[in-house]
């Protein structure tokens, strides 16, 4: 494989969403984990405004039975926006729910095989083309965002790229983590060659503090590792385990996300999220932190 064929243009993203949120439920039992609003954006939301800042053109939702909400939420609304009109009010806030016809595809995910599965099926729309994968309960805050970090960083050196993250050494344990090759400076962060990946590892035996968090750029080999894959850990198709299979044949590297994340697939980590936001909105920020403050006392 050539170099200018590892560099192609990545113009679609995978948003694996075909989970069942149990452990929101039962919010989750009518209402995809992904709808729910942090503050007043939906999960989702999120995810494809952070694929569009980093020239994402395509979004294709990997989805399950009941979660034809995530579509509508992208699709025109025209009673809602017509009432909006005859009350005098914006549209302004409905903007970015609008994506163009084509542009967002949803596939199903008929049985739940794991992550690895989840991004298999979208393998008709990906075609042979590089791709992202974005997980929108890893909600990853920065300016720019972390796709767009990492969009930068893949046309300087082409290939596939994983987003990491520092943590504490005693933390590593509760995460993927990689073992890292060359680190170099560049795109707003820390590029480093990846030369293996740990699931879980003992803090005493971890290669890196580098943890993996919910974002990649794969190229379409990824697919064809995915389609013969057996079943790994939990009885699933591991991503992590076709990624693995690829580093020494490709280009790999990681970025050091100059950012936040919060881990919104956790209920603590919602809290945490919606709070923080909160407090940084400017028409929002002053009352929330007065109500912080009066409920600590």
């Amino acid at each position: 494989m050539t170099d200018h064929s590892l560099r192609k243009p990545v113009r679609k993203a995978v948003f694996p969403v075909a989970g069942l949120g149990t452990r929101f439920l039962p919010a989750t039992k009518a209402i995809p984990k992904e709808m729910l609003p942090i503050i007043d954006r939906p999960l989702i939301q999120y995810a494809v405004d952070e694929a569009r800042e980093a020239g994402i053109e395509q979004m294709i939702f990997v989805t399950g039975r009941g979660k034809t909400a995530m579509v509508e939420h992208f699709d025109n609304a025209f009673e809602l926006e017509a009432t909006l009109r005859e009350r005098g009010k914006a549209l302004d806030a409905l903007e970015p729910t609008r994506i163009q016809p084509g542009n967002l595809v949803a596939v199903r995910q008929q049985v739940p095989l794991g992550l690895g599965h989840a991004i298999w099926c979208a393998r008709a729309i990906v075609g042979n083309e590089p791709f992202a994968i974005i997980l929108p309960d890893e909600l990853m805050i920065g300016a720019p965002g972390c796709m767009k970090q990492m969009m930068e960083a893949y046309n300087e050196v082409g290939g596939n790229l994983i987003s990491v993250l520092e943590v504490p050494h005693e933390k590593v344990s509760n995460y993927g983590v990689i073992a890292p090759g060359e680190k170099r400076d560049g795109f707003g962060g820390t590029l480093t060659e990846v030369n293996g990946l740990v699931e879980k590892p003992k803090a005493e035996e971890a290669p890196s503090n580098l943890i993996i968090s919910g974002r990649y750029i794969l190229q379409a080999d990824v697919m064809r590792t995915l389609e013969n894959q057996e079943k790994g850990a939990g009885g699933e198709i591991q991503l992590r385990d076709a990624m693995a299979k690829m580093i020494g044949h490709q280009p790999f590297h990681a970025v050091t996300f100059n950012g936040r994340r919060f881990d919104c697939g956790s209920k603590v980590g919602f809290v945490e999220a919606t709070l923080a936001l909160a407090l940084e909105r400017p028409d929002i920020g002053e009352a929330v932190r007065a109500m912080a403050s009066r409920l600590l006392r």
